[in-house]
């Protein structure tokens, strides 16, 4: 199907479920992305998606409603509410919270928002044995700057420096303020923020009555009460090179699913070194090649793909276990497949 600003078809209830298909994560490749569309289920049902570029990719919401009309409002104040938290949460940029903290290394008065995101955080944290750590910033940074200036990792001296910033217990956080107790750290919520943005976004579309939706952040899916006639949305785990069928699919009514990789932003050809880094060696682990976490949200599934993936496969995958009402799928640098037991491929 061509791109089109607006499309509007009426078909019957097999193509419609096959227009449906896979929303996998990454967009489907050999075509080219509706930028907007309606789809008429029949005489009293719509299915309209819109496709934006927001939080760095593509973000594809689709909603179900009898109003063409009024579904379209919804999806669009939906990504009015990701754009206003996304101005909460950004760290590159100065006139944030997260990058005013980052800055002056210490916020008062922080947004409930982002207090909920940064707790989390901490909570996670905890959960995975700092697995899961929030003070990355300066490892990352130090690794991004130095590849860019000289196309080749940081010497140990400055990364021994940038590891004694990496410390959460260094964090000082009631609830109201934050500061941080050496001068120098920063957070990153790269990690978590996505997540939590896209559930947002979810509930925003819930709070207006809509039971039936499905939403796609270059990865980050949720969904929410399966298509309209009760079948759940498919969605499709893309294989870490982008190429061939996807690595594998799942069927969800409600739930979400997040996925952390090797192949997304990575710093030598070889992606040996990533935005991944574990907060102990300050090194990227190398066992993984992508993580797919299934959880009640995406918030907690974003978070507990990245600890897996710093735990390293069998690790991951035992501490998956070990969180009630969560799965996980990872494909290990040999293109091994290592399934969670309850794992609903």
């Amino acid at each position: 199907m061509s791109a089109k600003k607006q499309g509007r078809h009426t078909m019957d209830r097999r193509d419609f479920l096959k227009l449906s298909g896979i929303l996998g994560i990454g967009f489907a490749a050999g075509g080219l992305l509706p930028i907007s569309e309606s789809v008429a289920f029949n005489k009293k049902l719509f299915k309209v998606t819109e496709t934006k570029l927001n939080m760095g990719t593509f973000v594809s919401i689709t909603v179900m409603h009898p109003s063409r009309v009024q579904g379209e409002e919804v999806i669009g104040k939906a990504f009015e509410e990701m754009d206003r938290l996304t101005g909460l949460l950004d760290r590159y940029r100065t006139d944030t919270p997260i990058g005013a903290l980052n800055k002056e290394g210490q916020l008062g008065d922080v947004p409930p928002e982002v207090a909920q995101v940064i707790n989390r955080s901490l909570h996670f944290h905890k959960a995975s044995g700092g697995a899961f750590e929030i003070t990355v910033q300066p490892l990352v940074d130090l690794y991004k700057r130095h590849f860019d200036a000289h196309k080749s990792p940081p010497p140990e001296a400055a990364l021994d420096k940038a590891l004694e910033l990496v410390d959460a217990g260094a964090v000082v956080f009631d609830g109201k303020s934050i500061r941080f107790k050496k001068e120098g750290m920063g957070i990153t919520l790269d990690g978590i923020a996505k997540g939590y943005i896209i559930d947002q976004a979810a509930e925003f579309i819930r709070s207006t009555g809509i039971k039936h939706c499905l939403i796609n952040a270059g990865g980050d899916i949720r969904a929410v009460g399966g298509k309209e006639d009760g079948t759940p949305w498919k969605v499709g785990v893309q294989n870490p090179d982008k190429e061939g069928p996807y690595f594998d699919t799942v069927r969800m009514a409600n739930g979400a699913l997040a996925t952390s990789g090797n192949y997304e932003i990575y710093f030598d050809k070889e992606k040996l070194y990533h935005h991944i880094v574990s907060p102990k060696s300050g090194l990227s682990p190398l066992q993984s090649s992508s993580v797919t976490v299934m959880a009640s949200n995406v918030m907690d599934a974003d978070a507990l793909s990245t600890a897996v993936f710093v735990l390293q496969p069998d690790a991951g995958k035992r501490f998956i276990e070990g969180m009630p009402g969560t799965e996980c799928l990872i494909l290990d640098r040999a293109r091994r497949r290592i399934a969670s037991t309850g794992w609903p491929s």
